[in-house]
């Protein structure tokens, strides 16, 4: 029991920080209904290509290049494959919605869709039951008596 609640917390966490890596902006009917073809007009499998690209981009940071092992070819490939995806949301998939978002409400509504887009699709990659009990190992090394502290009834 303590464990599913853990585990589930960590997977908010991981959606959390998802979440928080994407500015804030308020999103008008456009923008919300961009989104939705973007979201709609997107198969898993290229959901889970776009959580790559976005894996590959990360990975080119100093503090998390050690811990990764895309080779340039890979990530040409992945953004290739990524332009590709884009592209055919823009054009075809959802080519009136765009038209409207940017006439109604501006040209950061194209951005503003895609981080919908990204967060749904790493939302699903943390669904994985793998990822899910990855996401739960840091665990084992919490200290659960001083966590229970902070969770017990204060004495006065």
């Amino acid at each position: 029991m303590a464990a599913r609640r853990i585990a589930r917390a960590v997977s908010f966490l991981g959606t959390l920080v998802v979440l928080a890596a994407a500015p804030r902006t308020l999103a008008g009917p456009y923008t919300d209904a961009l989104g939705k073809c973007l979201v709609e007009s997107t198969t898993p499998a290229e959901k889970t290509a776009l959580v790559r690209w976005i894996f590959a981009m990360m990975a080119l940071h100093p503090d998390v290049q050690s811990v990764s092992a895309v080779t340039p070819q890979q990530r040409t490939a992945i953004s290739k494959q990524t332009a590709q995806l884009f592209q055919r949301l823009l054009t075809e998939a959802c080519g009136t919605e765009v038209r409207q978002a940017i006439r109604y409400e501006g040209k950061e509504t194209i951005q503003t869709s895609f981080q919908l887009l990204g967060q749904v699709a790493a939302r699903e990659l943390f669904m994985n039951p793998r990822v899910a009990e990855g996401l739960t190992e840091f665990s084992k090394y919490v200290d659960q008596d001083k966590i229970k502290e902070l969770t017990a009834p204060q004495k006065n």
